[in-house]
């Protein structure tokens, strides 16, 4: 017998890559809540939300959603999700559930949780998925399909809460793990967000070529350049987000990066063979651990 719905009524705001992709495994599945509302401020997201049928209830007013769910999953940039918080709160029903998918923690936890009303609960998570695709057009059902999902809730959260949501992420397809705030913070440092910055910093550099070069170097990318640059056509409101957010973490493993390059480069100006084969050794061996892990 199928699974009954986690939720009667779920709430996300914000259909974009993730909560599209939510939405779409919610009507896939039809096992993470019998109604669906999606919320927005923008005219045209919402508009495009109807066209592609993305939930049962489509609306601008965010409290008014709130109100009627059982479930709020904000997925929203970071820099929005404590206004927007602060706003649905006092609106939220007695045992409902609110969380967001911020990929930076930082003190979110502590800050949502002084603001949460009595009988609500606060359980964020983040899904380890995405594409360099943003939007309501981006989602696909099967996006968390093997990949994780790192829960955050802060302490005192009850255990119930947690179990609820862990078990929400599982049905999308996710591997779940509960981890601290600050743990968080480090892995998505090393593992995301400065990916992202050398991506988004090589695209500048070549942007910044002379006009001929600039234009071969285009017209002739090689897979390595493809490859390496693909995430830089992510969404840049959630990226600036990202790294004012998570910016004390994010320069510490940019050291950290900064000096193991250096290294590199050292061992390439004395003609080191053994150092730079050693070093490329060590990455491929991180490659092959992202393929066995299924993380490729």
């Amino acid at each position: 017998m199928a699974d009954a719905p986690l939720f009667d009524t779920l709430t996300i705001i914000g259909p974009g890559l993730i909560g599209s992709s939510i939405l779409r495994r919610a009507r896939q599945t039809g096992t993470l809540a019998r109604r669906l509302i999606t919320a927005d401020s923008a005219p045209a997201v919402l508009q495009r939300a109807r066209e592609l049928d993305l939930a049962d209830e489509v609306t601008a007013s965010l409290t008014e959603a709130a109100a009627k769910s059982d479930a709020v999953i904000l997925c929203i940039p970071t820099g929005a999700i404590r206004p927007v918080a602060a706003a649905i709160l006092p609106h939220m029903r007695p045992g409902s559930i609110l969380s967001d998918v911020a990929s930076v923690r930082s003190t979110l936890g502590p800050d949502i949780s002084a603001l949460l009303p009595e009988d609500v609960s606060y359980v964020p998570a983040h899904p380890m998925a995405g594409t360099e695709y943003s939007g309501p057009d981006a989602g696909f059902a099967t996006l968390f399909e093997n990949r994780w999902t790192l829960l955050v809730p802060p302490a005192g959260t009850p255990s119930e809460a947690i179990t609820t949501m862990e078990t929400f992420w599982q049905r999308c397809g996710a591997r779940t793990r509960q981890i601290t705030d600050q743990y968080h913070d480090q892995i998505c440092a090393m593992v995301s967000h400065l990916p992202h910055l050398l991506a988004f910093t090589i695209c500048d550099t070549a942007d910044r070529l002379s006009a001929d070069l600039r234009a071969d170097v285009l017209e002739y990318a090689a897979s390595g350049f493809r490859d390496f640059t693909r995430i830089a056509a992510s969404d840049p409101t959630m990226w600036r987000d990202i790294f004012l957010t998570n910016r004390d973490v994010l320069l510490a493993t940019f050291e950290r990066f900064e000096k193991d390059a250096h290294l590199m480069v050292e061992a390439i100006r004395n003609g080191d063979s053994e150092a730079i084969t050693e070093r490329i050794r060590r990455g491929r061996r991180i490659r092959q651990g992202l393929l066995e892990n299924r993380q490729a």
